[in-house]
C-alpha cells in the first residue's frame, strides 16, 4: 500500500491510492491484529473519512456523482449510504455531539447539516444543510493532498480555518527618508 495518509490516528481511517481504483477509504484497527482493511474501494475517489463520535458512522467525500459530495455510511460494515450535501461538498467534520456534520460547499461556504441516528443505528435521518458563513479555504474547497483545512470547537461556536491569502491586497512598502549611513560605527 503506497501513498497512505492517516486522517486521524484516534479514529483510524486513512486513504490509500490504488492504481486501479484511485483513492479509497481504509481502516486501521487500533486493537486486535491491527491489520488495515478497505472500507470503500470503488472506481471513484473517496476521501476525508471521518468517524462519528460514537464510531458507528463514517462521513466522507466522494466524486461518484461527477462532483464531490458528502456521504455517510454505517461502520464497521458498509450499508445504506446517505447523501448529506445538496450541491457538492468536501471536508466533512462531525460535531462532537454526533448530531451535525459540517462541510465546505463547492461554492466556498461553511455548511452544517443536522443528522440523527435511529435507535437501532441502522438508519440516519438527514436534515437540510444550512450555510453558516462564506469561507475562503487555502487550496479551495477540495484541496489536493487531502489537507485538513479547518477544525470546529466542541461547542460549535468557533471555527479554526486555514484561509487563502488575499492576493489582491497590496504589499506594504516602507519608505525611509532623510537617512544617511553612519560610516565607521
Amino acid at each position: 500500500m503506497a501513498n497512505r495518509l492517516v486522517l486521524r490516528w484516534t479514529l483510524s481511517a486513512f486513504r490509500n491510492q490504488d492504481p486501479q481504483t484511485g483513492f479509497d477509504l481504509w481502516v486501521l484497527p487500533l486493537s486486535g491484529d491491527k491489520k488495515p482493511f478497505p472500507f470503500l474501494k470503488t472506481p471513484f475517489e473517496e476521501r476525508e473519512g471521518q468517524f462519528s463520535p460514537d464510531g458507528n458512522w463514517i462521513a466522507y467525500q466522494s466524486n461518484e456523482s461527477g462532483r464531490f459530495e458528502i456521504y455517510v455510511q454505517p461502520f464497521p460494515a458498509p450499508g445504506g449510504k446517505f447523501q448529506i450535501s445538496a450541491n457538492g461538498g468536501a471536508q466533512p467534520r462531525w460535531n462532537k455531539n454526533g448530531k451535525e456534520i459540517f462541510y465546505v460547499s463547492l461554492d466556498s461556504k461553511m455548511m452544517a447539516a443536522p443528522v440523527k441516528s435511529s435507535p437501532d443505528g441502522r438508519s440516519l435521518e438527514t436534515g437540510t444543510p444550512a450555510a453558516l458563513f462564506p469561507v475562503r479555504i487555502a487550496g479551495g474547497p477540495v484541496p489536493g493532498s487531502n489537507k485538513q483545512q479547518y477544525a470546529v470547537s466542541s461547542n460549535r461556536q468557533r471555527f479554526l480555518v486555514n484561509l487563502a491569502a488575499d492576493e489582491d491586497a497590496p504589499s506594504p512598502i516602507t519608505l525611509i527618508y532623510n537617512w544617511t549611513p553612519q560610516a565607521g560605527k
